[in-house]
């Protein structure tokens, strides 16, 4: 009887720890990305605000907007550049946040290597969408933007999106998102 008992119990303990430990292991899983949201989201806030604090066209630009979306990146190259990047997209109706990749590739005469922030506003429901669901189209948007004064001037949505690409030296005059993609990180939500 004692047998059975034990036998039972030992039973009983090598069928419940696999849940213990599943369960411990999707606590940290959820702790860890929680842990990269947090960062993603602080980034494109100090961000944000950066720009806005610097720059009264963007202010009324985000006052007007549905929606932003801020991607923090690196971007190298000779000859042939690739880079790539983390952000978040934010839906200012919702508030609801969805976190994106972004990877960029071109030919270019340079050498070198360059860290920047990216940040969109959206002036509609529509093309916030539309780029969330991977119907942006970063080469149209580039070329419209381009042939503005300047990206610190801008005081208008171009093809319904506003672009502000953003380094250590400060707001660029032209954000060079041309040959861009960006993508929900299903990993990420």
């Amino acid at each position: 009887m004692i047998r059975y008992q034990v036998f039972t119990v030992l039973l009983a303990s090598l069928l419940i720890s696999p849940v213990w430990i599943g369960e411990a292991s999707a606590q940290a899983v959820d702790t860890e990305l929680a842990q990269r949201q947090l960062g993603i989201d602080t980034r494109a806030e100090r961000t944000l605000e950066a720009l806005l604090e610097s720059n009264t066209g963007a202010r009324q630009l985000f006052e007007q907007s549905a929606g932003y979306a801020s991607f923090s990146a690196t971007k190298a190259g000779f000859f042939i550049t690739a880079g790539g990047g983390t952000g978040v997209l934010v839906d200012k109706s919702t508030e609801n946040r969805i976190y994106m990749r972004m990877g960029t590739g071109g030919i270019g005469i340079g050498i070198g290597a360059q860290t920047y922030d990216l940040v969109i506003f959206f002036e509609n429901q529509l093309t916030l969408d539309a780029f969330m669901g991977g119907g942006w189209d970063s080469s149209a948007n580039a070329q419209a933007a381009a042939g503005q004064v300047g990206i610190t001037a801008t005081s208008s949505f171009v093809d319904g999106v506003a672009i502000f690409q953003i380094t250590d030296k400060g707001l660029m005059a032209m954000a060079d998102v041309a040959s861009t993609r960006f993508w929900v990180a299903n990993n990420l939500n």
